[in-house]
């Protein structure tokens, strides 16, 4: 082994050894703690993690380790690695993002396990440093290649980076009392933007046992910019507004259709937009790799 030309034995032991690294960091200083990264604290590591990725471009003639990061032979166990591991993710019960891992290693907080981070962070500078790879070489006919690793980057980093920026607040409405406060998993209230009035709560039930078989509520949502809006929020179709999605999300089960209050969630993910743009450079660069060989063709035939 770490004879050049390195091979997929060579990228296995580099997953396998960041693995290993991220199972000792584990252990020794805890779960990844995401709130550090919230803004602007996210922007500048993104910022220089764009920064630090470009200049081990530009040193990859030198240093033969990062040209190996562009190789197949590197990204393919890496890849492996991470399916792996996400889907032990979707076999493990996952705890919310502010209470503590359920199990020992910390499987059930995947998102903040470190050996999933930094195979996580390994593919994004894979991925980084072919797109950058691809720009240097500009060729037309790579462009759907490049649109896929672009936006691939952006859905990964900016995913996770965001993460750190995402609210889900609980407000409690009465009828007719307009409430401009919501409450985190902490229960610290948060004065917003954003105020709802609850006009009318309704509930239709299932004639057999009353169980509920739809709950919605009719309210006025106000904001500090002089919106006022008037709408039906019901489960699975929020409202969105300055930002928030609006969601109905529970009411007083003891009152059944009798209900005084209706319990909403707003949620707030700021960097959502962006990774929107990273899936739609991805769809384009599908769409690009499945007409191009035709294209090809085309030409190689005039």
């Amino acid at each position: 082994m770490w004879k050049k030309p390195w091979s997929i034995k060579e990228g296995i032991t580099i997953g396998g050894g960041l693995v290993l690294v991220g199972v000792l960091l584990q252990f020794s200083v805890g779960a990844i703690n995401w709130n550090v990264f919230a803004w602007p604290a996210n922007v500048f590591v993104l910022i220089i993690y764009v920064l630090l990725l470009g200049l081990c471009y530009a040193l990859s003639d030198r240093v033969y380790a990062i040209r190996f990061l562009t190789t197949w032979q590197a990204a393919v166990p890496a890849l492996a690695i991470a399916v792996v591991l996400t889907v032990v993710m979707g076999c493990t019960q996952q705890v919310a993002a502010e209470s503590a891992p359920a199990d020992p290693l910390g499987l059930s907080k995947m998102l903040s396990f470190w050996p999933f981070v930094l195979i996580y962070l390994l593919l994004t500078a894979i991925v980084g440093l072919v797109a950058i790879k691809q720009v240097a070489h500009f060729k037309w006919r790579r462009l759907p290649s490049l649109a896929s690793h672009v936006g691939i980057f952006m859905v990964l980093v900016c995913g996770t980076l965001g993460s750190a920026d995402m609210q889900r607040l609980k407000m409690f409405c009465e009828y007719g009392r307009p409430e401009w406060r919501g409450l985190d998993s902490y229960d610290q209230v948060h004065n917003l933007d954003v105020a709802i009035q609850l006009d009318k709560f309704i509930m239709e039930q299932y004639k057999e046992d009353k169980m509920p078989k739809r709950f919605a509520s009719e309210v006025e949502i106000m904001t500090q910019d002089g919106k006022h809006i008037e709408t039906t929020i019901e489960v699975n179709k929020p409202y969105t507004v300055n930002g928030w999605k609006i969601y109905q999300y529970g009411y007083d089960q003891a009152m059944g259709p009798m209900s005084q209050y209706s319990v909403f969630e707003l949620v707030s993910d700021p960097w959502l937009p962006a990774v929107y743009v990273g899936i739609g450079f991805l769809f384009i660069g599908a769409v690009g790799m499945f007409v191009a060989p035709g294209s090809r063709r085309k030409e190689d035939a005039a």
